[in-house]
């Protein structure tokens, strides 16, 4: 009995560890499980997913940041156990309503073709936008590759497309960025006159207070031939022609010569057309060559240079100096050193044989000779060619024997004339000299490149030319009587204002003072005036130092924006020369006022008064004495 009954009782207890066996072993397969995919989970860096096992299943649980991280965990867990396996239970983060994007568009312009590209309102007029480009675009094809968005446009945006279509009449070749927060144009000019000129007419395109960035780029000029000149005096040093053809050689070239004792204001042309990769190292060694004598002019022309030594260098050191910078030079560029002694007894200096002179209205007289009226009848036809018909006077005499290449020093010397706004060409059989004002930064470069074309490097010339800014058509600077009248009508419109017995300018007349600003940028030399007024309310000695104390303030604010002051002097009249009705309040506030106005001097005119004065008196006193002897 006890053997039947213990039969049973073995078969389950075996059945029973059979069983919690394996369902130790499932439970540990599903904890494995849950364990290697949240490994694979943080490895991945999707730590924010959480993990359960659920018998072979595998629950995925927690907020995803974006849908593409919710996709992820369920790959990486499948990756791990059988897809089938992942059950997701994630979700994703309730994001806010996304932001406009930033609406931008670019105008590609080339010589065959218009093309637009960006992302733009939905609500734009593609249509009309592409006919508006075609009508100031013909026989040019237009491609549009925009995208849309709907979303409204950003304030400014349609201002921005229509500076877009201004600036693409414009330019011919050109990248033209529109979006409402910037403008930008990155194109070619074939000269620095047209890239001022268009400069100018796009910024007068872009809306009020756009940000608009400019990139107008000059193609260099082929320079032939390569030139540079310097020379040296005891009393410093003066480069008459410069060449480059990067801005890296420039920099050394002008630093060179500012060491053998420039005063640092010359420039130098760069262009195309080097004759060699070494030209700028060889101008150094050239220039650092001639800085050790005590005179002396450099010419060096392509691969040729010369030195040229002035007399107080023995011939016995200029030989040792040649033969060293001989070395120094690279191989391709060769070397001429010339010693001029110094004559004991030098002539005095002789009239120059041909003078033409240039006035500045632009009448030219010529005096002098030539060999014969052939030759004479073509230089008038040269002078008549370059400064107008009716612009040439002078009388040149008709004298056999004139020097060899006489003619042609004389059409040298009127081609450099004619880069001079005023000024004097002188000719000699020696020399060739030309002084006077020029309009042009560079004409002493294009002055030098000119003679040694004609007349070769060798030629010896002189050349005294000031740049003056204010001759220069590309940067039309006003005359000082119309930056008066400028500022003036800047006032008149929009008078600077201050607070009730104050100095500081108020905020809404920021306005005034940098347009006043834009002006004297361009009339940084013209002496002014600058008058400060007030109304007849108050003590008139209080309000003449209020008004002083404004038209200073005016002065400091210039001066914050960089303004050049030295030329403006602040004067206060308090309530003196009122221009409207005090007794009223519009008549007060036209009265409290700021007047620019030109200082002239008066010097020369009041010396003469004074001059005339003391003849009036000496008269007198003589006609008294004369009297008394009768």
């Amino acid at each position: 009995m006890t053997s039947r009954l213990l039969t049973p009782l073995v078969f389950f207890a075996a059945a029973g560890l059979c069983i919690a066996g394996a369902w130790g072993a499932v439970v540990a397969v599903e904890q494995q499980a849950a364990t290697d995919v949240g490994e694979a989970l943080e490895e991945a860096g999707l730590g924010w997913a959480e993990v359960r096992a659920d018998g072979l299943r595998v629950d995925l649980s927690g907020i995803a940041p974006d849908e593409a991280a919710r996709f992820r965990a369920a790959s990486v867990a499948g990756g791990v156990v059988d897809p089938e396996r992942v059950i997701d239970r994630m979700d994703v983060a309730t994001r806010d309503p996304a932001a406009p994007p930033r609406f931008s568009m670019e105008i590609l312009r080339s010589g065959d073709g218009i093309t637009l590209i960006g992302l733009v309102p939905a609500e734009t007029d593609r249509q009309g936008l592409l006919d508006a480009i075609s009508s100031g675009a013909e026989d040019v094809s237009v491609t549009d590759l925009l995208e849309t968005a709907s979303y409204p446009a950003p304030r400014g945006w349609a201002e921005a497309v229509t500076f877009g279509l201004d600036a693409l009449e414009l330019t011919e070749r050109a990248k033209i960025s529109v979006a409402a927060d910037g403008l930008g144009v990155t194109t070619m000019a074939p000269d620095p006159a047209a890239r001022d000129m268009l400069e100018v007419a796009l910024r007068d395109a872009a809306p009020d207070g756009a940000a608009l960035a400019l990139d107008v780029k000059v193609p260099r000029p082929v320079l032939t031939p390569f030139l540079l000149r310097l020379v040296k005096t005891p009393e410093g040093a003066e480069l008459n022609a410069c060449a480059a053809d990067t801005e890296v050689g420039r920099d050394a070239i002008l630093a060179a010569a500012r060491a053998a004792g420039t005063d640092g204001t010359e420039g130098c042309t760069l262009g195309m057309g080097v004759p060699s990769a070494a030209w700028p190292d060889a101008a150094e060694r050239g220039i650092a060559a001639l800085a050790t004598l005590p005179s002396g002019t450099l010419t060096l022309t392509d691969l040729a240079m010369r030195i040229d030594a002035g007399p107080e260098t023995e011939p016995a050191t200029l030989e040792s100096l040649a033969d060293e910078l001989r070395t120094d030079l690279p191989e391709e560029f060769s070397l001429v050193a010339l010693a001029h002694p110094e004559e004991a007894d030098a002539p005095e200096l002789q009239p120059p044989d041909f003078v033409a002179i240039r006035n500045p209205e632009g009448q030219v007289t010529m005096e002098g000779r030539l060999g014969t009226a052939l030759e004479r009848d073509a230089v008038d036809s040269f002078a008549r060619a370059l400064f107008g018909l009716d612009h040439v006077g002078g009388e040149i005499d008709v004298a056999p024997g004139v020097p060899d290449g006489w003619s042609p020093r004389i059409f040298a010397a009127l081609d450099a004339l004619s880069l001079l706004a005023g000024g004097r060409a002188e000719v000699t059989e020696d020399i060739v000299r030309i002084s006077g004002t020029t309009a042009m930064e560079e004409a002493e470069t294009h002055i030098g490149e000119i003679v040694a074309a004609r007349l070769g490097p060798e030629a010896d010339t002189e050349i005294d030319v000031t740049y003056d800014a204010r001759l220069d058509p590309e940067l039309a600077l006003p005359t000082p009587e119309e930056c008066a009248a400028e500022i003036n009508s800047i006032l008149t419109l929009r008078q600077i204002t201050f607070a009730p017995g104050s100095d500081e300018i108020d905020t809404a007349s920021r306005e005034s003072v940098d347009a006043i600003a834009d002006i004297l940028r361009q009339c940084e030399d013209v002496t002014m005036e600058v008058a400060g007024y007030t109304d007849s309310q108050g003590g008139e000695e209080m309000n003449r130092r209020l008004s002083q104390s404004r038209a200073d303030a005016l002065i400091a604010a210039l001066m914050a924006r960089r303004i050049v002051t030295a030329p403006l002097t602040a004067v206060g009249y308090g309530e003196e020369d009122p221009i409207a009705d005090n007794s009223t309040p519009e008549g007060r506030e036209a009265n409290r006022r700021i007047e620019f106005r030109l200082l002239v001097d008066d010097a020369p005119a009041e010396d003469a008064a004074a001059e005339d004065a003391e003849e009036e008196d000496a008269a007198a006193a003589e006609a008294d004495n004369d009297e008394a002897g009768q």
